[in-house]
């Protein structure tokens, strides 16, 4: 079940990323079980996923929709959430790291390097679940050993903004080029993180966080910008 209701996830939110479901629309459940194959309850688990991550929001009476955002909003919050992730990294580095948190980063370091290796011998095509699987663990364990739940909170609350989480990176398949480009600027930022912790470069560790943050930013944009739904609004972005 937990694999469908992730393929189910996926899909939905591709045709909301390229512009199939418009803001503003109502998802039906049951209409989206019978579109795709599925029984009612992945549709049920994929659209309280889908709510948390912001694309989606449930409607006042019954059911959801897609949820409406703007091409300055999401440029804004990946900014600020790169201001705070930033402020999460200097802390770690600062006071340092447990053992088993530095270890966290460096198996999701080690499997980066597996994905990599992987995609460039499927012709840069990526595994892009694996890649959020492990992106997702890395900021994660960097927010854990902040041990800040104000920063915790903010962070979370910014998240909420469609696309704005660090882990809404996918749209697999679309531009596997860029994507693989992407990713791998991405583990590079990572492993440079990973030295300023360890090295205690609070200064650098922040730099690096925020910077990445800002490549996030623009690498949306690049991925985005094709798709018909979101164009005209994406070429506002700086």
């Amino acid at each position: 079940m937990a694999t469908q209701t992730h393929s189910v996830v996926h899909e939905i939110k591709r045709r909301i990323i390229s512009g199939q479901y418009q803001s503003g629309e109502r998802l039906l459940e049951l209409q989206l079980a019978e579109d795709l194959g599925v029984s009612r309850t992945p549709i049920r688990l994929a659209f309280e996923e889908l709510t948390k991550d912001g694309l989606l929001e449930r409607l006042p009476t019954r059911g959801f929709r897609v949820k409406s955002f703007n091409a300055k909003d999401l440029s804004d919050a990946i900014e600020v959430r790169g201001t705070l992730e930033g402020m999460a990294a200097r802390l770690v580095a600062e006071k340092g790291m447990s053992r088993e948190g530095l270890q966290v980063l460096h198996d999701c370091l080690d499997e980066g390097r597996h994905l990599l290796a992987q995609a460039r011998a499927a012709g840069q095509t990526l595994d892009m679940r694996w890649w959020m699987d492990i992106n997702a663990k890395f900021h994660a364990a960097l927010l854990q050993s902040a041990d800040s739940q104000p920063l915790k909170d903010a962070i979370d609350f910014i998240s909420k903004i469609p696309m704005a989480a660090a882990t809404a990176v996918s749209v697999q398949g679309v531009a596997p080029q860029l994507e693989y480009e992407f990713i791998a600027r991405a583990h590079q930022d990572h492993c440079d993180l990973v030295t300023a912790i360890e090295q205690h470069e609070g200064a650098r560790a922040e730099s690096i966080m925020r910077e990445h943050a800002r490549k996030t930013r623009d690498n949306k944009h690049r991925l985005l910008a094709g798709f018909s739904g979101l164009r005209d609004a994406l070429a506002v972005i700086p």
